[in-house]
């Protein structure tokens, strides 16, 4: 019987192939619209602004797909990630469940977006490109991205929402360690950043107007590309790692779990790890397995937006996409899990979630960080605030365990560690968040 609290994956043993969900959709996903002539995109649509073989993983329908050689090197930086039983919470929760937690903050910059980023860089350096913009939240996506492109040679350009750039100033420095250019959004280097600064010159700014004010810059280089950290088909494809690794981790242990959790802003970290397993209950080997999405209660996209046709940036450049949103004009609270201060949520999740596939919750930043806490002491891991979301709800669901004395396996993601998020913990601890 294998005993250990960590479940390691041999190197040789990391997962080749990409799995696509698009490919096992119970019904068909709706297509992206042109923003001008809102019909559905076609593939010319966006090569404006991403590589062919980006554009080809949007709309394909393969169910797996090859992860280039030169990826699968740089993944092996940090991984396979390690598959963690969290067996001293369980005993401080007294909980007949058993809680695993897949650990994606071992590497350089902290969290699981190097699994996208590494491959967005691969594939914008294959197709010539010489520089990258972008946008971020709390700065992983910022600072994932920028790694890769200075192992991939290329420029990379950043605008950072105004909130999480005054918030959190070390994501910058590690941003500017591997030479990116990095703004505080909104800027007056766009259109879209002076158009919000006109109208409030204190803006906090949002993902929507970062998003914005990056595509803006990349559509006037022709050696420039926008490069995005979550929602698309593609980016969430590239998580999947996450949960494909999970897979064989459990298959070490002879377990399965029951309930499957991650936070959800845009929705990578959930698709990472909730997709892979989602693929045996749309195929009806795994009916009963549960999963949740969970995302704040200050920004509640699923909880509480509407499924609809919406821009992906507040300037209304990006194609229309059919998903859960607020609306591209909300600006969400300063709350300090930035990686989930974002309107929409991505179409694929959004698709499961009105098909009744999958569940959502939304929780209120003070119990979100009372449960970092726990499991700080516990675990000994700083949890990101981002990924503190998941940890509350697996919290409760093996509170549900204990009353109801079943015992049920849990799987969370625990996506990034929050050691640069410090600042954060200070204010929570001397109750001023």
């Amino acid at each position: 019987m294998y005993s250990s609290k960590i479940i390691f994956l041999e190197q040789s043993k990391i997962p080749s192939h990409y799995y696509n969900i698009l490919a096992d959709m119970p019904l068909p996903i709706a297509p992206p619209l042109n923003p001008a002539t809102k019909k559905p995109i076609v593939p010319q649509d966006l090569s404006a602004i991403f590589p062919m073989d980006l554009i080809m993983q949007e709309v394909s329908s393969d169910r797996f797909i090859e992860i280039p050689d030169e990826v699968l090197d740089l993944y092996r930086i940090s991984r396979p990630t390690p598959l963690i039983r969290a067996s001293n919470l369980e005993k401080h929760l007294d909980t007949p469940a058993k809680i695993y937690f897949k650990y994606e903050g071992a590497n350089p910059t902290g969290s699981h977006k190097t699994n996208t980023s590494y491959a967005q860089a691969y594939y914008n350096k294959k197709a010539g490109i010489k520089k990258l913009v972008t946008e971020t939240g709390a700065g992983q996506w910022g600072s994932s991205l920028a790694m890769a492109c200075k192992h991939f040679g290329l420029e990379c350009e950043v605008f950072m929402v105004r909130v999480s750039y005054n918030q959190k100033p070390y994501r910058k420095t590690l941003m500017n360690l591997f030479d990116a250019e990095v703004h505080a959004s909104p800027s007056n280097l766009t259109n879209a950043g002076r158009k919000i600064l006109e109208v409030n010159t204190d803006s906090p700014g949002s993902l929507g107007i970062a998003i914005s004010e990056a595509i803006e810059k990349a559509v006037q280089r022709e050696d420039t590309n926008y490069s995005l950290g979550s929602v698309l088909n593609h980016v969430l494809l590239h998580q999947t790692i996450i949960g494909e690794e999970a897979r064989l981790q459990f298959e070490i242990v002879n377990e399965y779990p029951d309930v499957v959790i991650g936070c959800v802003g845009g929705g990578s970290n959930f698709g990472g790890i909730a997709f892979p397993f989602l693929r045996d209950k749309l195929n009806g080997t795994k009916n009963g397995i549960k999963f949740i999405a969970v995302e704040p209660a200050s920004c509640p996209t699923l909880t509480e937006g509407k499924f609809d046709y919406d821009f992906g940036d507040e300037a209304c450049m990006t194609p229309l996409l059919k998903m859960y949103t607020l609306g591209h004009k909300f600006i969400p609270p300063g709350i300090h899990a930035g990686g989930l201060r974002y309107h929409g949520a991505a179409p694929t999740i959004s698709h499961l979630y009105n098909l009744g596939v999958i569940e959502a919750r939304a929780y209120n930043q003070s119990e979100v960080f009372d449960a970092a806490k726990l499991f700080a002491q516990s675990e000994g891991i700083i949890p990101a605030p981002e990924s503190s979301h998941a940890i509350k709800e697996a919290i409760e669901q093996a509170v549900i365990c204990r009353e109801e004395g079943k015992p049920k396996t849990i799987l969370f993601n625990l996506s990034g560690h929050g050691l640069l998020d410090l600042g954060a913990y200070e204010l929570y601890l001397n109750n001023k968040l």
